[in-house]
């Protein structure tokens, strides 16, 4: 995998097909490599960068705790670097709080901005519930959390349908260091961009699972209420994953990095 030297260690990233320059930002406790479906979907026409997030994947990191601004200038930094930019983010969960930070803070490396199961704010008890999943984090071995996470992230549907998927998916999370993950959940927890997102002037797609209870709908509803200009998509029977579980979810996207209407057939 490619790198990037930062003060906290070694940024890896995926770095594969040729076009505009489409950065994919994963979930809490994932890698990149979540994003195989999209990339093979997406590198016929672009080019996709999917990076490790500290601490997660092939990136190292030095145990220093982080905010989600300094998750964005991570990515800022990755797009200076390429000398591609501006870049086209595709982020998901934890990845939409760092690409919501990033469009905030570094506008002019942003081009479109697609949003799925994400929000700029928890809600008001954050910091509390955010803590507790930061000690279930290191305290429960990995593979004994992964009931709560599939059921999230997943609907049954798909569980029953995708076993293989599922089963990549988790792989991945169990992998994940365990005090990175616990380290990631105090950054959401203490991470409100809320009273900023008029200052986001990308033309952002919103996508949210129906049944996401992670970051449920209301919460996608704000984001797009909020940026001017924005498309809000629900997504039927779908739950956290919008865009690993619903090839519609990957297709709107697809549609939409190419400045194409997706609520038009």
């Amino acid at each position: 995998m490619p790198k990037l030297d930062r003060p906290w260690g070694t940024y890896h990233y995926l770095d594969e097909g040729a076009g505009p320059l489409v950065v994919l930002l994963h979930p809490l406790a994932a890698t990149g490599e979540l994003w195989r479906r999209l990339i093979d979907e997406l590198t016929p026409s672009f080019r996709v960068v999917a990076p490790d997030a500290r601490g997660h994947g092939a990136s190292t990191w030095d145990g220093t705790q982080f905010t989600v601004p300094d998750l964005a200038d991570d990515v800022a930094a990755l797009i200076q670097h390429l000398d591609s930019g501006p870049a086209h983010l595709v982020a998901l969960s934890m990845g939409g709080c760092t690409a919501v930070a990033t469009a905030i803070r570094s506008p002019e490396l942003v081009g479109r901005l697609v949003l799925a199961d994400t929000t700029a704010d928890y809600g008001p008890q954050k910091t509390e519930a955010w803590s507790e999943r930061a000690e279930r984090a290191v305290a429960v071995p990995r593979a004994k959390q992964l009931r709560f996470q599939v059921e999230r992230w997943f609907s049954t549907g798909f569980i029953e349908q995708d076993p293989a998927e599922v089963e990549r998916i988790s792989k991945i999370f169990v992998d994940t260091d365990s005090e990175a993950h616990a380290a990631a959940c105090r950054a959401l927890g203490a991470y409100s961009d809320l009273g900023r997102l008029g200052e986001i002037k990308a033309p952002t797609l919103v996508l949210v699972g129906e049944d996401d209870y992670a970051t449920p709908p209301r919460m996608a509803q704000t984001i797009h209420e909020s940026i001017a200009g924005s498309t809000y998509l629900v997504l039927y029977k779908t739950r956290h994953m919008s865009l690993v579980e619903n090839p519609t979810a990957r297709l709107l996207a697809a549609r939409h990095l190419s400045g194409l209407d997706v609520l038009r057939d």
